[in-house]
Order: structure tokens, then sequence, then C-alpha cells
């Protein structure tokens, strides 16, 4: 048995967005796939809890799910491309949810539906409604996903790295419209992400996941301005900034272990600089710290971690 995610804990609040952040194959997309209960076979859920509205959705039946799944948790794919389905237009597509969901008659969904496009910024959304998937643009297919799980406002949303594969300009978009829409709708956001620069611009907390664990977790500033865990120190280093240009840019040395068979003790500590011999022999524990934070780490309380973004 592979354990793509061991032991991941977080929370959101109302109102609130959660970056969850790591390197690919980090569980970053399992964790999402968990919440709505949709990890594909023969991947499963062995154990733990997932509280949403004081419910465990794990003790739900399919039934229930499927009336949470859209309408009261929205999920954004990675790649819209491969979740719009390519021999239906725009409108039934969408129609299909608000028909579900909300009980409207076709008509009426198809109404909601251009309402819909027009809210994401689809110019001639009356057209768009009568498109097919591969008559539209990536950043009008993104758009239309981000439609999709908004048709029936829930009170989360879970938004899988949303502007993969978008040039910077559609990224910047597509970043605008989630943040307004999350305002407008007084939502909590998961997003789902490797780019430390959306992080910034767009978490209020943020978790960081290394090789199917939480290394650290903690609000965006203390993150960036005072990292606790060598793994978070890494990225931030790694990560271009314009003050450092000239300086050659830093790298995680290693890969991601194989979690077939995970390193023993703390599974960063083959690419840490900062690892003693108990990083090896002993797993660390999640442990809080004084500033509210919680960290995975045997040495989080002695290192002093500078980050080269800091203000």
């Amino acid at each position: 048995m592979v354990k793509a995610v061991d032991g991941v804990s977080f929370h959101v609040e109302k109102g609130e967005t959660v970056g969850i952040v790591g390197e690919s194959g980090s569980g970053k997309t399992v964790t999402a796939l968990s919440i709505m209960r949709i990890v594909p076979p023969p991947g499963k859920i062995v154990e733990g809890r997932i509280v949403f509205q004081n419910f465990d959705l794990l003790a739900q039946t399919d039934d229930t799910m499927r009336r949470i799944r859209g309408k009261e948790i929205g999920y954004i794919f990675q790649d819209p491309t491969t979740t719009l389905d390519p021999i239906y237009t725009v409108g039934e597509q969408l129609s299909e949810v608000i028909m579900r969901h909300q009980g409207l008659q076709k008509k009426d969904a198809l109404y909601r539906a251009v309402e819909l496009l027009r809210l994401v910024e689809i110019p001639d959304a009356e057209i768009r409604i009568n498109q097919y998937p591969h008559e539209l643009s990536g950043g009008t297919k993104q758009r239309i996903a981000i439609a999709r799980a908004l048709s029936c406002t829930p009170s989360l949303l879970l938004a899988d790295e949303p502007t993969t594969a978008l040039d910077v300009t559609i990224q910047a978009q597509i970043l605008e419209i989630l943040k307004g829409l999350k305002k407008r709708f007084d939502m909590s956001m998961v997003l789902i992400t490797h780019d430390m620069g959306i992080v910034a611009e767009t978490c209020d907390r943020v978790t960081i996941l290394y090789a199917g664990q939480v290394c650290e977790t903690g609000t965006t500033e203390q993150i960036f301005q005072n990292p606790k865990h060598p793994y978070t120190e890494a990225l931030l280093t790694s990560v271009p900034h314009l003050a450092l240009r000239k300086k050659e840019l830093s790298v995680i040395p290693g890969n991601v272990p194989n979690l077939i068979e995970p390193p023993s003790g703390c599974r960063f500590h083959p690419r840490c600089k900062y690892a003693l011999q108990v990083c090896t022999d002993q797993v660390p524990k999640l442990e809080p710290l004084e500033d509210g934070r919680w960290v995975h780490c045997h040495r989080a309380k002695e290192l002093e971690l500078k980050s080269p973004v800091a203000s």
C-alpha cells in the first residue's frame, strides 16, 4: 500500500483562502480529491475524518455526497480540456449542473448559464453557450470551468492549479476573477498550486506538503517572512526574485522520494542540509509553535531559517 497522503491535517475558516503548496507528487491533488470523495480507484481513503459544516464527509452516503458535490463544494480541475466533455455544448454542460442542484427547467438553467459566463467575464456569452470546448481557447475553457464550479454558489471552492498551462496575462486575469467571486459570494477557497508567487498574492494561510505529509502550516506572512521548516526555506530560496537576479538560482538537491519505499524518519532528511542523525532515525511529530503555526521538524525550535523574499 502506497500512502499518497499520510496524516495531512489543515482547516479552512469561512471566507478564507488556504494555499496547499508542494512539488509534483507531494499529495496536493489527492488531498483535494479526498475531500470530494472522488479518489480514482484503486485509490481509497483508509482512515481519518473530513469535517465539513460539522458533518464528517467520510460517513455520508453516496447520495448525500452527490448532493454536496457541486452545490456545497465546488471543484475547479487542473486541466479544463480534459474535464469539459467534447461532445456537449458549453450550455448543456453548465445547465446540467444547475438543473440537478437547483431544480430549474432547461430554459431557466440556460439563462442562468449565460449569466455565469458573464460573471466570469466571457464576452459574447450568448454565442459561447452554444459552442463546443474545442472551439474555445484555454483561457476561455478555464473560465467556463470556474463558472461550472460556481454555478450553485458553493460555500467551499477547491481550485486545483487553476492557472496551469495559461500564459502570464491570462493567469493574472483568472486569479483576479477568483478573488472577486470569492469575495462576492463570501466563499472559502482551497487553492492548490506550486507557484509561491500566486500564494503570496492570493492566500491568507498556507500548508506546505512534502511526500504526502504536512511540513508546515501558518499564515502567509509567517511562511514568507520567517519559515520554520527547511523545506519551506528551500522552496522560497528556489523562487526567482528580481532583487536577486544577478545571483545563481538555488535548487533543492535530489528528488521527491518514492512513496513505495519512503525514507526513514523525516521524509525530507535526504535533501536537507540541516539533517542530524535523529532526522534519519525518528519520524518527527506535527507540533504547534508559540506563534500559532504547526511544523513537522525535529529542529524547528532551534533553527534560525531565513527567507530571501522577506522584506
